[in-house]
């Protein structure tokens, strides 16, 4: 097939084969579909994966992000500090639990949250009680630098993993890195459930408190008093759990991405380095941040509007009428309608302090005005690729100054 057969190139396509197919087959003739025994192989799997001491399988980063807030006793009359430019639920996790959010801006050339910036908020604000930075795309924060501020204001540190698995630091994975971390197996990450997540921590307290409130807060494993004629039906509720447990359907074809996980990055350090070879040679082009063990779950192309002579909206409506299926990550949180009627659910940031808007936050605005995503997953063909590299470079020509 030749570039010019390509009609379009949808921005994201799940991996999957006929072992996840046959893996899925299997759990459905078994009997049993929800949470069980392969559950807990995910789990087993995953935390030998990244050397953690315990993983704990959910069914959304969502849901992952709020138990982690939940055992670091984020609530009332505390808040958590994150960055605007990420997905909303970053944030909202914490509003769920009664807690207040405070923002720090992005460092001046990536989508990391700043660790001055951090350092600067953690100085002022006492009520702040964990650190939620976002690994954006795949590519890892300043880790180092946000632990060790973290530290010092004896506050905890919360991994957003949504895009960093496998994310292998010199340090050790992200989502070892801080106290706990999360990461989301949604459809379009680099590995997939479905819908899923996982949350792993070193800690036996934190992950004790997680697995009891995962799922309505029963003081033990219940899940075999269906299968086994040995378990027993007696249980206690000791809190007022959630719901999130992820079934043994959805973790079936979880352990089969696991395993290909190493090949999926592969595949995609392929197709970014002939995005960079080829974007690199013009002027119009930004290329993405790239640090040490980046999983490359989004290229984010940079435009440089000293070179074009567009916006960046025109620049993605052009890609999307030559075929490209683009998007863009992220619209920076003080952009949404949300806090004109919710104003108490964030820090410092109120109208009498100036607000929550682009002005305080530079460069979460600069980067935003200037991204677009293009298409990126592990089984892009030749074609598809070649597709996408001669759209957005025939797109620069046409606004070029």
């Amino acid at each position: 097939m030749s570039v010019d057969k390509v009609d379009f190139v949808p921005f994201s396509v799940p991996s999957i084969g006929k072992e996840e197919e046959d893996a899925v087959l299997n759990v459905i003739r078994s009997g049993w579909l929800t949470t069980g025994k392969i559950t807990l192989e995910f789990e087993r799997l995953f935390a030998e994966k990244l050397g953690a001491k315990f993983a704990l399988a959910v069914n959304s980063a969502t849901s992952g992000l709020i138990l982690a807030m939940e055992a670091l006793g984020i609530g009332k009359n505390s808040k958590i500090l994150t960055t605007p430019y990420t997905f909303i639920s970053t944030a909202t996790a914490a509003s769920h639990l009664g807690a207040q959010i405070e923002y720090a801006d992005i460092e001046e050339n990536s989508y990391s949250i700043d660790p001055a910036k951090i350092e600067e908020k953690l100085a002022k604000d006492s009520s702040i009680k964990a650190v939620v930075p976002v690994h954006i795309a795949g590519n890892p924060c300043n880790m180092k630098e946000i632990c060790r501020v973290a530290k010092k204001y004896g506050v905890a540190v919360l991994e957003d993993c949504a895009h960093a698995f496998p994310s292998k630091t010199d340090d050790g994975f992200c989502g070892t890195l801080g106290d706990i971390g999360v990461f989301s197996f949604y459809a379009t990450k680099t590995m997939t459930t479905a819908e899923g997540g996982m949350i792993v921590t070193n800690d036996e307290k934190l992950a004790s408190r997680i697995k009891k409130m995962r799922l309505h807060g029963i003081d033990r494993d219940v899940w075999n008093r269906y299968t086994d004629k040995k378990a027993s039906w007696l249980y206690d509720v000791v809190e007022p759990g959630f719901k999130c447990n992820l079934p043994d359907l959805l973790s079936a074809m979880g352990i089969e991405q696991l395993k290909k996980s190493d090949s999926f990055l592969e595949k995609r350090l392929a197709i970014i380095d002939q995005y960079n070879k080829a974007f690199s040679k013009y002027d119009a082009f930004i290329l993405p941040p790239d640090g040490k063990g980046n999983a490359w779950h989004l290229y984010l192309l940079g435009l440089n509007f000293e070179k074009l002579s567009c916006t960046r909206d025109e620049f993605a409506s052009e890609l999307q009428k030559n075929g490209l299926g683009i998007s863009m990550h992220f619209i920076p949180h003080y952009h949404f309608s949300l806090w004109e009627h919710n104003e108490n659910l964030l820090g410092n940031l109120t109208k009498e302090n100036g607000g929550f808007c682009a002005k305080n936050f530079p460069n979460c605005e600069k980067h935003f005005l200037r991204t677009v995503t293009l298409p990126l997953w592990p089984d892009m063909s030749e074609d598809m690729v070649e597709k996408v590299i001669d759209v957005v470079i025939q797109t620069g020509k046409k606004y070029a100054k």
